[in-house]
């Protein structure tokens, strides 16, 4: 095909017109953003406490980095005061009392560990519409206490699903650390409402273990119970729960519980008899006399073996700010000796549920109404507060005029 050469020159005539159009654009646009930062940017950094006048005259270029320089240095700022607002106000209380509402987790020590899962057959493929539910009322046993195992098959709808135990068996699990010396032994699931079975013929399979008695009394560490069940559709199914065994019973409650004030605090003393000096943790839950649980009580020290008082003490200032309806009880105490580096980790003492302790009635204004302090909260505090004056500091010199 032949072109004319008029056409041609057209062609590139107009092409040329739309270049130099827009490079025009361009041109404009770049200026008009230009005179924007250049109106805008003193503004911005007035915002900060720069004078405009001084910046009137400035290069937009210089004001935009200024600018986010002070921005940065605003950010800086509020993250420095947000550390020690934040740090203040976590440790307003000791520790060892702390609001049961940020420790929500830790309000029924003895309630059932209690799992949902999908049924899976032997080769591992879920049936459709069943769920298995296992429960175990503790994981760490020691001494002669024993743990109650249940299971049951639901639908999708919560109704209890045919079901029947085939095996269950509890035994050692192994590790490096040594060789299984125990034979497993056989452990009976029934739902006859006997043994801790709750109910007979509502479709939960009940059964208790007892290490001590059961062939485990020298067993330190892991017993798995293996349980292989039918249900109504599909073939065998499997489950298992694995507890922590002690032989041991580190220390057992000895005394009555008995209270004293000190410092504007209550505190209540626990006696116990130690078999073992070590490390032991307790911990308790305050209610008031309405049954609101308010606070946590914790105890965490070395102890000597021998008879010893667990101090347990609720602070002032979070009777003040809870406002709890006297008298006081203490409830659901559990305590355990922690052993560092070793497996397993701790040895239980015996649980002591329910109501322990109810104080003698007290007003508010027995309770001191201030803030827990200590030589590293005042540490932190002091940290803290010295980051907050360099930030400070920082954003004034940065909105200072730069001298001629």
């Amino acid at each position: 095909m032949k072109f004319k050469a008029g056409g041609v020159g057209a062609v590139a005539i107009t092409l040329l017109g739309m270049t130099l159009l827009w490079v025009a654009m361009k041109d404009g646009q770049a200026k008009t953003e230009a005179a924007r930062a250049h109106s805008q940017a003193p503004r911005a950094m007035a915002s900060y406490g720069a004078p405009v006048d001084a910046l009137a005259g400035a290069d937009p270029a210089e004001l935009s980095a200024a600018a986010s320089r002070h921005r940065l240095l605003a950010s800086q700022l509020t993250e420095a005061r947000q550390r020690l607002n934040s740090y203040r106000a976590a440790t307003v209380y000791p520790p060892q009392s702390q609001p049961i509402a940020a420790h929500a987790d830790v309000l029924q020590p003895f309630a059932p560990v209690v799992e949902d899962r999908a049924a899976l057959s032997a080769q591992g493929v879920p049936l459709s519409g069943r769920h298995l539910i296992t429960s175990q009322d503790r994981v760490y046993v020691s001494g002669t206490d024993s743990v109650l195992l249940t299971v049951a098959m639901r639908d999708d709808q919560n109704r209890a699903a045919p079901l029947r135990v085939i095996r269950a068996v509890a035994h050692e699990v192994q590790d490096v650390s040594h060789t299984q010396t125990v034979m497993p032994v056989a452990v009976s699931f029934d739902d006859r409402g006997s043994q801790g079975d709750a109910a007979a013929g509502d479709g939960v399979f009940s059964a208790r273990l007892q290490p001590a008695t059961q062939n485990f009394a020298a067993t330190q560490g892991t017993i798995r119970v293996d349980i292989d069940l039918q249900s109504d559709i599909g073939g065998p199914v499997h489950a298992f729960f694995d507890i922590v065994y002690m032989p041991q019973v580190p220390a057992v409650w000895s005394g009555p519980v008995r209270e004293s004030m000190d410092n504007g605090s209550l505190d209540f003393h626990l006696k116990a008899e130690m078999h073992e000096a070590g490390r032991y943790i307790v911990t308790a839950r305050a209610y008031d006399a309405t049954g609101k649980p308010f606070a946590l009580l914790s105890f965490n020290d070395e102890v000597p073996a021998g008879t010893n008082d667990i101090r347990l003490s609720l602070f002032g200032k979070l009777v003040r700010d809870a406002k709890p309806v006297f008298p006081i009880t203490l409830r659901d105490i559990d305590g355990y000796i922690l052993y560092e580096s070793r497996f397993p980790d701790r040895a239980m003492m015996p649980r002591w549920p329910q109501t322990a302790y109810t104080s003698r009635p007290h007003s508010l204004s027995e309770f001191a109404d201030t803030e827990w302090t200590s030589e590293q909260r005042q540490r932190y505090l002091t940290e803290f507060g010295k980051d907050v004056q360099v930030a400070e500091q920082n954003l004034r010199d940065a909105s200072k005029p730069a001298q001629p």
